[in-house]
C-alpha cells in the first residue's frame, strides 16, 4: 500500500469545509475549567479548557479580549466559552 502523504495547508482547508458544513459546530457553548493560563503581552490570552477526562488548547485573540468583563484565571470552573473555530 502507497503511503501519499497531505499538505498542511489540504489538511487544514478539509477541516474548515467539514465545520463550515456542520451544523451543530456552527453554534457550540463548551463548558469546562480553565488551566494553564497566559495573559500574553500582545493582548492575545492562551489557555486550556479542560474537564475531567479531555481538555482544548485555546486561544483568544485581543480583539475578543478586550470585550471581556473579567480576566480569565486558572482554576476557573463552570467557564462557559462560545467557540469560534479559526483555521
Amino acid at each position: 500500500m502507497e503511503i501519499t502523504p497531505i499538505t498542511i495547508t489540504e489538511l487544514n482547508k478539509y477541516i474548515k469545509e467539514k465545520v463550515a458544513q456542520d451544523e451543530f459546530l456552527q453554534n457550540v457553548y463548551i463548558k469546562g475549567e480553565i488551566s494553564n493560563f497566559k495573559n500574553h503581552y500582545t493582548g492575545h490570552l492562551y489557555f486550556t479548557l479542560k474537564d475531567e477526562n479531555s481538555l482544548i488548547k485555546c486561544i483568544m485573540f485581543k480583539a475578543y479580549a478586550a470585550r471581556l468583563k473579567f480576566m480569565p484565571k486558572d482554576r476557573n470552573e463552570g467557564c462557559c466559552i462560545r467557540n469560534s473555530i479559526c483555521f
